[in-house]
């Protein structure tokens, strides 16, 4: 049964007249686990689907795309993160102008009443909505109140003294501190590409790596980490580089992939990454001896790490 819809138009009529929480959802993380745990529970008080409406792409993505978040994961992921949790429909609303043109009372009355004919919303408590952000949780009690539907709102949920949020954690893995960032997922950080042809020094080197193009998510900071490669025939333990490769002369910043015990031919495969653990720097090394021997160090803690995590 299909969890994603593109469009309110494809929403069986099954899924109107439940529980709906709006947002971005962006990394699906453990603030987000709660809102969905709560929904879930609110959808079985009504008798209705709990749905989540979510944007694609974010809103910021055609407000200001120079300052556009890289986002967490895709929107097929997120779906499947979300349904993971509970949520029995996921609808990735189209954003176009003309929505985020919209006033909040036109918002709530024609998508949230009109079409979702929502039984019951929950939100986080700094949700907003509407053009210019205009639609306050306060706002949003109001309209509610008014067409007598109920609404729950969840407080961020904290580690570490400090609340859970997707910028929290773009912060954690853009400095490359995925470990923290995992735990405020709840998982490790999930990335996918396509295999490219690269220089082939891995191949000369006796490690062979797969260059990941079009990666669409955001990428950890420059360094080496231990990870998971997940193929179409399986899952492997992956030694990758994220950045240049400053001992052959090479600035050009990459991400590339060191499948352990694979053999075959991923070029042009799409593959997804999980990044487990930042094993060191990227620096230069006096000679590819040297280098080649790191690596083999690399190797085997990036084995280690894959065993501590299954």
């Amino acid at each position: 049964m299909p969890v994603l819809f593109r469009s309110l138009d494809d929403l069986p009529g099954r899924f109107r007249g439940g529980v709906v929480s709006i947002g971005n959802f962006d990394g699906v993380h453990l603030g987000h686990a709660e809102i969905i745990g709560r929904l879930v529970e609110m959808g079985r008080q009504v008798g209705g689907a709990a749905v989540v409406l979510t944007f694609d792409p974010h809103p910021a993505c055609l407000l200001r795309p120079e300052r556009a978040p890289a986002p967490l994961c895709w929107t097929e992921r997120k779906a499947r993160l979300l349904a993971a949790l509970g949520a029995e429909a996921v609808v990735a609303y189209p954003t176009t102008l003309d929505l985020l043109q919209q006033e909040p009372r036109e918002f709530f009355e024609q998508i949230v009443v009109g079409r979702l004919a929502a039984r019951g919303l929950l939100e986080g408590s700094n949700f907003f909505f509407g053009h210019d952000r205009h639609g306050t949780v306060e706002v949003l009690r109001r309209f509610c109140a008014e067409a007598g539907i109920p609404l729950e709102v969840v407080e961020p949920r904290t580690v570490g003294q400090e609340a859970v949020s997707s910028s929290r954690i773009r912060r954690l893995i853009a400095a490359g501190r995925i470990e923290e960032a995992r735990q405020l997922l709840g998982r490790p950080h999930r990335v996918r590409g396509v295999v490219g042809h690269g220089r082939g020094r891995g191949l000369r080197l006796g490690f062979p790596t797969a260059n990941l193009d079009e990666v669409d998510v955001l990428l950890p900071g420059e360094g080496i980490y231990a990870g998971q490669a997940l193929l179409g025939s399986g899952t492997h333990p992956a030694a990758l580089s994220v950045g240049p490769n400053p001992t052959f002369e090479d600035s050009a910043p990459k991400v590339e992939a060191f499948l352990l015990d694979y053999q075959g031919d991923l070029y042009g495969q799409a593959v997804e990454i999980d990044f487990l653990a930042r094993l060191r720097d990227i620096r230069r090394f006096a000679s590819a001896d040297e280098l080649t021997a790191q690596m083999t160090r690399d190797v085997e803690r990036t084995r280690q790490e894959a065993r501590n995590t299954t």
